[in-house]
């Protein structure tokens, strides 16, 4: 074993870790023997002094170490994560087949890259690093899957960073855009994508998160599937993703709604890109919901519901609860009985439980049932540890209302 400070952890914190769970949070640490500094590697042991793995430290982090590994004979040279990359990689190629040029490639600590997160588009990797251990070793996990993609039938001509998240502050890091190592063929920031048979343009430099939205890629599919013939609404629609896929698949007519400006022009961009018609609207879904009630309007009969994280903390669960409340109750009232409902949360504070309690809620004070077609979560290039619930995050549901 390599002679790294050691960090003795609580019975509690013990326990945790020998379930799988990587993080070792701060009310954990009993003790410190030797000095770690912050994104330096550390042995993690017991109460007993048993070891229980190696990871990253950093004292400004309510995380205190996020371990990388359970094998006493792991080094943690370059090769060690050229492996990883590997695994990553091989598992992508499995998973996602054809559609392996526009997916997620690393995912956090579901794939033992702790606040590492890596998408490509096309030829573009986009990039986004909050953990600071994972920062020092940045630069050796690029230029593997740099080197490794060919072999997947990837060439990367670019290569860009999106740290720029509060996130980054508290780990001790400063926030960062740019291009990494000189690779910036797609210097206006944009690249191009085709998902379910439907071309995007990507703004990596200046969209939301990576620039693309990945995770719902089946499930856009999913909701397709009943969209044929029927008026649709597609609420908090970002990039038009889920609204160009019920077009796609025949409904007779689709409005993508979202409260950014930006966000509608991208979208009437995408429409544009695929030669499909669609009525595109700026404006609040809250207020616009909540209109359709007030006048009894059954204007479509199928409503898309995909909502930007309403909680990031535990601290504002409830607020959250009674946001996403507030929708699909408003939702569920503007449809007429036989109607679809497509419902997500994408925040893991929210869990699978807590949300369909609020979906029967729901339900209730709007005077329909739920009759259930799907319960899906992310696509499978965004996988989630059993041992680690805060991975499981995407939950997604299709409903008629009845």
């Amino acid at each position: 074993m390599l002679d790294f400070p050691k960090i003795f952890i609580t019975e509690i914190g013990e326990r945790h870790a020998r379930t799988g769970h990587p993080w070792v949070f701060e009310g954990e640490v009993v003790r410190v023997d030797g000095q770690p500094g912050d994104g330096s590697l550390v042995h993690v042991f017991s109460p007993k002094e048993r070891w229980l793995g190696t990871g990253y430290y950093n004292s400004r982090s309510k995380i205190r170490v996020r371990l990388i590994s359970s094998n006493a004979n792991d080094r943690f040279d370059d090769e060690f994560y050229r492996r990883r990359v590997r695994y990553a990689l091989d598992y992508r190629r499995t998973v996602m087949g054809p559609d392996f040029p526009a997916c997620r490639l690393i995912h956090g600590e579901a794939d033992r890259f702790p606040g590492l997160t890596v998408d490509l588009f096309s030829d573009t990797l986009v990039v986004e690093c909050l953990c600071l251990g994972t920062e020092r070793v940045k630069d050796a996990i690029l230029s593997a899957l740099v080197e490794f993609l060919p072999d997947y039938g990837v060439t990367v001509s670019t290569v860009y960073e999106r740290s720029d998240g509060d996130l980054r502050l508290k780990e001790g890091m400063e926030r960062f855009k740019g291009f990494w190592n000189g690779m910036d063929a797609r210097a206006d920031g944009h690249t191009e994508i085709t998902e379910n048979g439907i071309r995007y343009d990507v703004d990596f430099a200046g969209g939301q998160k990576t620039g693309f939205f990945l995770d719902q890629k089946y499930n856009r599919l999913a909701a397709a599937k009943i969209a044929r013939g029927r008026r649709v609404l597609d609420c908090f629609t970002h990039t038009g993703a889920f609204a160009l896929n019920c077009a796609k698949a025949g409904a007779e007519h689709v409005t993508a709604v979202d409260i950014s400006a930006q966000a509608i022009e991208q979208t009437r961009h995408n429409a544009a890109l695929n030669g499909i018609g669609m009525e595109c609207v700026t404006a609040d879904v809250f207020a616009l919901l909540t209109a359709m009630v007030n006048e009894k309007r059954r204007d479509y009969d199928y409503i898309l519901l995909d909502p930007p994280a309403f909680t990031k903390s535990t601290a504002t669960v409830k607020d959250a609860y009674r946001g996403y409340k507030d929708i699909n109750y408003r939702a569920m009232r503007c449809l007429p009985r036989g109607g679809y409902l497509a419902t997500a949360s994408c925040s893991h504070f929210m869990t699978r439980p807590l949300f369909e309690k609020m979906l029967d809620e729901a339900a209730r004070d709007a005077g329909v049932d739920l009759r259930q077609i799907e319960s899906r979560a992310a696509a499978p290039d965004h996988p989630f540890l059993r041992c680690v619930p805060e991975t499981d995050y995407l939950k997604f549901y299709l409903f008629q209302v009845v």
